[in-house]
């Protein structure tokens, strides 16, 4: 059995919407929006440019849970992890190019190459289209392991992977083995939207000059109608000929067809297909820059909306991935574990900042060093102790000396 993506289960146009295209004079099946041609679509690349770049700029850290959570920097995979995964590509562009790739295609892959002794030495994106999940339920290739990862070659070779050699890393998914990505629901809307914009284009690469109809008392035959039609667009089409004036022989009359873009609502159906787009990628709409609803306040809420509701779900799909396949069973069991530092994001401006820092010194469950350390600075001496307010004191002492007071009485 052969798990492949539904991206190409490719969905028709309605009657509607072709009818109407062929009115704005764009071919239909001249659009393509599979797979990386849906970045041609200015939303479409908005909403996976801001999604990769926002998982890209977080630093991924190896931590260890025993006796307190610490950075575990003497982990060999710490460097690798937030420096270089692999000797060409920072750790900033082989996130950027995993996320971009699991939005165009569902689904994003990296190989994990081992050094002679068994060690990790390198992580490697791969090209998504060139891999499919193979379930091998009929025992072929005579193995416990039930689940492959076929890669192919650019030499044409095919080379058959473990889930153990292979980090995968899903977009939404209604089987648990492969990821959909919403292009594949979107396609309809994309096309939409691209149309328009191919519409805009040929608007204006006409010189903005309307479509019209031209009138003749009497009959052309074929070729005399194919050269008047040529030298009339030769003389009226092109930014060059905008607001010209255009002459007709006599017994010629031009009638103009306008098709007003507000009457259609044509932008008001833009802005939608732009809104269920981004809705569909979890993108706020401040984000594209359209601030119309938008407000100083409703903004920050709406990023931190952005963290809890979008990212913080593709955050956790990556490091219990990375967590899983990077880690021997000896070393989970010691608690390490994979997380990305959201600082960057969730923290505010630097007064409300400073403010939550001071309740957390005054509660005693920050140090002044654990502050600094947040905020970049050098650890300072005496930093590491904890302080607490001494006009507070534990309840049990407050009945303590209630019940003394009574006795006395």
């Amino acid at each position: 059995m052969i798990f492949r993506n539904a991206i190409n289960e490719r969905e028709t146009v309605s009657l509607q919407d072709r009818e109407l295209l062929k009115v704005l004079g764009i071919e239909v099946d001249g659009i393509n929006v599979v797979g990386k041609n849906a970045l041609k679509e200015a939303t479409v690349f908005a909403c996976i440019r801001i999604l990769s770049e926002a998982v890209a700029k977080l630093p991924i850290k190896i931590y260890r849970d025993e006796n307190g959570i610490r950075k575990a920097t003497e982990h060999p995979l710490y460097t690798l992890l937030k420096t270089r995964p692999n000797p060409y590509m920072s750790s900033f562009i082989f996130f950027n190019c995993l996320e971009t790739q699991r939005n165009i295609h569902g689904n994003s892959y990296a190989s994990i190459e081992f050094d002679k002794k068994g060690q990790i030495k390198a992580l490697w994106p791969l090209d998504s289209e060139k891999v499919e999940i193979w379930v091998d339920d009929k025992g072929l290739f005579k193995s416990t392991n039930k689940l492959w990862y076929i890669l192919s070659l650019p030499n044409g070779k095919q080379v058959r992977l473990k889930p153990s050699e292979i980090l995968h890393f899903k977009g939404f998914s209604v089987d648990g083995i492969t990821g959909i990505t919403p292009l594949t629901y979107l396609k309809t809307l994309i096309e939409n939207g691209r149309a328009s914009q191919e519409y805009i284009n040929k608007f204006f690469q006409s010189g903005m000059q309307v479509k019209g109809i031209v009138h003749y008392v009497g009959d052309l035959n074929q070729e005399a109608e194919r050269i008047f039609r040529e030298k009339f667009e030769q003389m009226s089409s092109g930014l060059k000929n905008a607001h010209r004036v255009s002459l007709l022989p006599l017994g010629y009359q031009f009638q103009p067809i306008s098709l007003s873009m507000a009457d259609a609502q044509f932008l008001e159906n833009t802005e939608l297909t732009i809104r269920q787009i981004a809705a569909a990628f979890g993108i706020k709409m401040h984000q594209l820059n359209d601030l119309d609803r938008s407000t100083h306040t409703n903004i920050i809420e709406q990023q931190r909306q952005f963290y809890i509701d979008t990212l913080m779900a593709i955050l956790t799909m990556y490091e219990q991935e990375l967590t899983y396949k990077l880690f021997l069973d000896q070393e989970l069991n010691e608690g390490y574990y994979c997380k990305f530092n959201v600082d960057a994001i969730t923290r505010a401006d630097i007064k409300s900042r400073y403010e939550a820092y001071r309740i957390g010194i005054q509660g005693g469950f920050l140090t002044a060093n654990e502050v600094r350390a947040k905020e970049e600075m050098e650890a300072a001496e005496g930093g590491d102790v904890l302080l607490v307010n001494g006009n507070m004191v534990p309840i049990t002492e407050v009945i303590k000396k209630g019940g003394e007071s009574i006795g006395e009485e």
